[in-house]
């Protein structure tokens, strides 16, 4: 059964119906997301490497979890279900900070159109990660990188064999300063 997705408008609005996931980005639809950074008590934060099978920057490094918001879904019990289905961690509502909503409009060589309000949590990783189970389909590979190198993938974005999803550079740079202020 085909996801449905709440649709919003340019500010991220409901717009009071949903579509299915394959005409949300076939046809540029505005939707939201949900991310979870996880950080460890060593100062490291979990990267998740997209799976080679994924349509939109398959094998590039990215957020540890991230997922649609489903039609009726809250942005927390979204987090809370994708992070059980992508890496096997189960986590609960007071696990997450919320540290806000990021624009990210990317549309690709593919045609494809990816409209999304990232709702962006942090998150205590409590296990070690080989605890952790990837998702085959999601999630091709997961990893623990320190801050400081974290901050150098940022600064690196789009050189010399840099991984990192070409994305939004102010991005990462929020979602780093917030870890870095919360884990102290």
């Amino acid at each position: 059964m085909e996801e449905y997705i709440d649709i919003v408008d340019k500010s991220g609005k409901s717009l009071g119906f949903s579509k299915p996931k394959s005409e949300v980005h076939k046809n540029g639809y505005y939707h939201h997301t949900a991310h979870v950074w996880f950080y460890s008590k060593n100062d490291e934060i979990l990267l998740s490497q997209r799976s080679a099978k994924k349509n939109i920057c398959p094998l590039m490094w990215d957020v540890s979890v991230a997922g649609h918001i489903d039609a009726g879904e809250t942005p927390e019990a979204a987090v809370i279900r994708e992070t059980l289905e992508e890496i096997g961690l189960r986590i609960l509502e007071e696990d997450l900070n919320k540290i806000g909503v990021f624009e990210c409009f990317q549309s690709y060589e593919t045609g494809l159109k990816d409209y999304e309000f990232h709702n962006t949590y942090i998150a205590l990783l409590k296990v070690p990660i080989s605890e952790l189970t990837p998702q085959e389909e999601e999630v091709e590979a997961l990893k623990l990188v320190s801050f400081k190198e974290f901050q150098k993938l940022i600064q690196t974005i789009g050189h010399n064999g840099n991984h990192f999803v070409p994305s939004n550079k102010s991005y990462y740079s929020i979602v780093l300063d917030s870890i870095k202020r919360i884990s102290k």
